[in-house]
């Protein structure tokens, strides 16, 4: 990735749509048994005077077009709407968010057809230690803490005055240029930064009665504990949620569920469908046992 030079620019970064932009490189290790397959990840950290959010970049270029084809679908044929996967969708589904001065975090996920928006209830306690290093262009200090059932060290840098980072990381003095835990299965790197403008975004109304999966809808606003018992439900029976929607349905035939078995092959009877989706599911889930915060999904 070309490398991209900051400015500090303290009258114009904080302005009511400038945005200070930082790229991190994760490395992950998502299933604990092939360490050798280690995924990587372009992260954005956008921060202004409010707060900061923390996410896939993969995935917000995928969501960009795939709002921008809704729209021109809706306006030329509101009543016959395609919606088609994205090539690279992004590894990383998950977004941070945190509100200044009182760094309130949230994490935004999802589960089966359900988002929900987690308020994080601790916060990172660090021990900043003596050693120093440097980090790309930035000399950094190194901190360490335990979070989420992980070690992690950190490495920040006063050079960036930002008291944040990356995830749900934040608290040091300045901003966090690379955090790893102990084991070195995730891992976020600074690579790049640069002010940007972001214009007010419009949320896009669809018509009365169509719902469309993974688009539109508010976030379920749930507590750590109360996630921890919607995983469980969701690892015992994941297709719960799509079997309760057909059945909501089923006198209008407006939900349609396919899906295609491992030799390419199109299913489309309901249950053949939920048995191949539950199959999928569980299959990921053993490939996905390595995941960044193991605390919250036990």
């Amino acid at each position: 990735m070309k490398k991209l030079y900051f400015g500090l620019l303290l009258g114009i970064c904080f302005s009511v749509s400038a945005q200070n932009r930082f790229f991190y490189e994760y490395k992950f290790i998502s299933d604990s048994t092939d360490k050798a397959d280690v995924k990587k990840e372009i992260m954005l950290l956008d921060i202004d005077k409010s707060g900061s959010k923390y996410y896939s970049q993969d995935k917000f270029i995928a969501d960009s077009i795939s709002k921008a084809d809704l729209e021109k679908q809706l306006k030329q044929s509101p009543n016959n709407i395609n919606i088609s996967r994205r090539e690279k969708p992004g590894q990383v589904s998950y977004k941070v968010t945190k509100q200044y001065p009182e760094f309130k975090t949230y994490l935004f996920t999802g589960i089966s057809s359900d988002s929900y928006k987690i308020e994080e209830d601790q916060k990172p306690e660090w021990k900043i230690l003596p050693d120093k290093q440097k980090i790309g262009e930035y000399n950094a200090q190194k901190a360490i803490t335990n979070f989420g059932g992980r070690e992690w060290t950190a490495w920040f840098s006063i050079d960036l005055p930002f008291q944040d980072g990356p995830y749900k990381f934040y608290g040091l003095p300045g901003l966090i240029v690379k955090i790893e835990d102990k084991t070195g299965s995730h891992s976020m790197t600074l690579v790049g930064n640069k002010t940007i403008v972001i214009p007010s975004e419009k949320e896009t109304e669809l018509p009365q009665g169509v719902q469309i999966y993974g688009m539109g809808g508010k976030d379920i606003e749930i507590s750590e504990k109360q996630f921890k018992k919607v995983w469980k439900a969701y690892v015992n029976d994941p297709t719960k949620n799509m079997r309760e929607m057909m059945m909501k349905n089923s006198d209008t035939n407006r939900v349609v569920f396919k899906t295609m078995s491992a030799n390419g092959k199109e299913i489309s009877d309901p249950n053949q469908v939920f048995r191949e989706m539950e199959k999928n599911v569980k299959e990921s889930l053993k490939k996905n046992n390595n995941l960044i915060e193991p605390d919250l999904y036990k």
